[in-house]
C-alpha cells in the first residue's frame, strides 16, 4: 500500500503538467481580453440603388447627402464631401449600403459604390490629429430664397430639418423649428426664407434665420411662425399670447 502512494502522486503530477501545457499562455500584460462579439451580418442595414438627381448641401456648401431620382434621400457625414464629389456626379448610378430612418425616405450611408469605386464612412480626425482647415471669414453670405416646397429633408431620426424649393435651393433649420411651423412645411406650400449660406456650381443652401409664406411676412424663427404682416403697436397679439408680433427683420442682400 505504501509503495503505491508515490506512483499515484507521480501520475497526478504528470496529468496536471499535461493539462497546463495545453492551456494558452497568459497575455503579456493586463487582464485577458474578452472574446469579440460578432455582429449579425447586415443587421439593420439595407442596400439601395438609384440615379443621383442632385447634391444635398449644408449651408457651408459641403455635400452631406444625395437625392436620388426615386425620391430617396441619402445622408453621409460632411467630412466625406470632397471624396464623394470626386467619385460620382449627378446622373451617375450609385449603390448605397446603410440603414433607413424610420417612416421617411432617408438612408444613412455606411458605404457607397459608383463608377467602379467604393467609399466607406470614416470617422472624422481623432483628437490630436490635424483638424480640417477652417473656412475663411465671410465665406457665408446673407441670402434670401423663395418658392414652392418641392420636398422635405429629414434627419437620421426621421425629423424634418429642411426643405428643397422648386428652384433646388436648400433651406435648413433645426427640427424644433420644423415642428413649430407644422403644416406650413409641406410639398407645394409657398415658403420664403432669409438667412446665411453659400452658392456654388453644386447648388445653393442657407440656414434660415427667418421664415414666412411670403417675402413680406417672414419672421425670425426664434419667435415662432409668423404668417401675417406685423400689426401696429397695441394690435392683435402674436401666436400663443407671446405679445405683439415683431416687425419683419430687414432683408439681407441676396
Amino acid at each position: 500500500m505504501t509503495a503505491r502512494i508515490p506512483l499515484i502522486a507521480t501520475a497526478c503530477l504528470w496529468a496536471g503538467s499535461a493539462a497546463f501545457a495545453q492551456m494558452p499562455p497568459p497575455p503579456s500584460g493586463g487582464p485577458a481580453p474578452h472574446a469579440p462579439i460578432a455582429a449579425a451580418p447586415d443587421a439593420g442595414t439595407t442596400i439601395v440603388t438609384g440615379r443621383v438627381q442632385q447634391w444635398l448641401l449644408n449651408p457651408n456648401g459641403e455635400a452631406d447627402g444625395l437625392l436620388l431620382s426615386n425620391g430617396t434621400q441619402v445622408a453621409f457625414a460632411p467630412h466625406l464631401s470632397a471624396a464623394v464629389m470626386q467619385m460620382l456626379q449627378p446622373g451617375d448610378t450609385v449603390q448605397i449600403n446603410g440603414w433607413r430612418a424610420p417612416n421617411v425616405p432617408m438612408v444613412r450611408a455606411l458605404a457607397l459604390v459608383a463608377n467602379g469605386r467604393s467609399l466607406a464612412d470614416q470617422p472624422p480626425p481623432a483628437p490630436g490629429m490635424a483638424p480640417p482647415p477652417l473656412r475663411e471669414p465671410g465665406a457665408l453670405t446673407a441670402m434670401t430664397a423663395g418658392g414652392r416646397v418641392e420636398r422635405l429633408l429629414y434627419t437620421d431620426r426621421g425629423d424634418i430639418h429642411g426643405v428643397v424649393l422648386d428652384d433646388r435651393t436648400m433651406v435648413r433649420f433645426p427640427p424644433h423649428i420644423a415642428a413649430a411651423y407644422g403644416a406650413q412645411l409641406r410639398p407645394g406650400a409657398a415658403l420664403h426664407a432669409r438667412g446665411w449660406g453659400t452658392r456654388s456650381a453644386q447648388g445653393a443652401a442657407l440656414e434660415a434665420t427667418s421664415l414666412g409664406r411670403s417675402a413680406g411676412s417672414v419672421r425670425e424663427v426664434s419667435g415662432g411662425p409668423g404668417l401675417e404682416p406685423a400689426p401696429p403697436a397695441g394690435g392683435p397679439r402674436g401666436p400663443r399670447g407671446r405679445g405683439p408680433m415683431p416687425p419683419p427683420a430687414p432683408h439681407p442682400a441676396s
